[in-house]
């Protein structure tokens, strides 16, 4: 295969890998927008279309495996083609907290919100930021960036901190607030999680540039 035909399925695969990410930046939004809005129809459209994500995912995988078969790449050709693959991976598993999302929203369906969503939304906004963030910083090799939106991943897990604190005042003052707050904690927990799978691809793009194993945020 001509090193321009070899170059333009690698670009494809890139491509293919952000149009993966937006999906699962969108599954993200659409999720929490149910918890918010008490709207169980589209949570099960988030659910229903995980999937989508999933076949994606296999997709690059597959994908990746026939290059690194039928090219043999080397050196950052192939370190490329592996950050490409574990990225989907953690991807596909960003998708699955939406999931989760989607799920707590279709089981909270017949109850109010216990409280006004204010660190939730905001916890999703973050992390939907760094996930855009860290593609970029992967598509532009920027180490930098990567480095510095990891270290923003402690804003997440300061605000899970303060919605835990809320909730367990709720649960120790009302007893029958336990199930409505345990839900709003597991809702937190895997937004919590989806930021921090974007500290995994700032990883992929360190390894990518230096072929460096690091652990960010350690």
């Amino acid at each position: 295969m001509p090193r321009e035909t070899f170059q333009a399925q690698l670009n494809a695969l890139t491509e293919q890998l952000l149009r993966l990410g937006a999906m699962v930046s969108d599954a993200q939004e659409r999720a929490v927008r149910a918890l918010a809005e008490r709207d169980e129809d589209l949570a099960r459209d988030v659910i229903a279309h995980d999937p989508q994500i999933n076949q994606m995912q296999h997709a690059i995988e597959d994908q990746s495996l026939f290059l690194i078969a039928s090219q043999q790449p080397v050196a950052r050709d192939l370190r490329t083609i592996f950050a490409v693959a574990s990225i989907a991976s953690d991807l596909e598993r960003m998708a699955d907290h939406a999931k989760g999302i989607a799920v707590l929203v279709t089981r909270m369906a017949d109850q109010p919100l216990l409280k006004p969503l204010i660190d939730i939304p905001r916890m999703a906004e973050i992390g939907r930021r760094l996930l855009r963030g860290q593609l970029q910083a992967f598509t532009c090799c920027d180490t930098e960036a990567a480095r510095a939106l990891a270290a923003q991943d402690n804003e997440v897990d300061q605000l899970e901190d303060q919605v835990f604190r809320e909730l367990l005042i709720y649960m120790m003052n009302d007893p029958r607030t336990v199930t409505r707050a345990t839900y709003l904690l597991w809702v937190a927990h895997n937004l919590e999680r989806f930021a921090d799978r974007t500290t995994n691809i700032g990883e992929r793009v360190i390894f990518l540039t230096t072929s460096s194993v690091v652990e960010l945020n350690d």
